[in-house]
């Protein structure tokens, strides 16, 4: 008898402790979790074409916030020096809003070149790719 009666006692209090205010906050946490910033790019790709040795060129890469959490990016980094990107870091973009990154080459190398821009923010992936590329020509030179 005294073991029924602890079985159902202990039953009844786990019982007790899940009421309505924790269900809610419960499905309340699931549905935040599934909010996720998505970057949609209008290009992710740019080519400058012909230029001049050493002639400064810049694009603008626009994006949209296409998702359902605010967007954030800790970081932008290019494979050389001479690409420099632009952006607003660390800044929450709602969604529905779009943004900027402005990316600067100095037009060093010569020949076609190819250079890449890691988008890292709060998406999904967690890294988007940009490219630029371009032709250099180098000034004097016989071709």
């Amino acid at each position: 008898a005294f073991l029924s009666i602890t079985v159902f006692s202990c039953k009844e209090k786990a019982t007790e402790k899940i009421d309505s205010n924790n269900v809610e906050m419960a499905t309340q946490r699931d549905e935040a979790s599934k909010k996720v910033a998505e970057m949609t790019f209008d290009k992710t790709f740019h080519d400058f074409g012909q230029i001049v040795q050493g002639t400064p060129q810049e694009t603008i890469f626009t994006f949209t916030n296409t998702g359902n959490a605010p967007l954030i990016i800790t970081e932008a980094t290019s494979s050389c020096g001479c690409t420099i990107p632009d952006y607003p870091k660390n800044t929450p973009i709602a969604p529905g809003k779009q943004g900027q990154m402005k990316v600067n080459f100095n037009g060093a190398g010569q020949n076609q070149i190819t250079k890449t821009i890691n988008v890292q923010a709060n998406t999904a992936n967690g890294n988007e790719m940009l490219k630029i590329q371009a032709f250099i020509i180098v000034p004097n030179a016989a071709y």
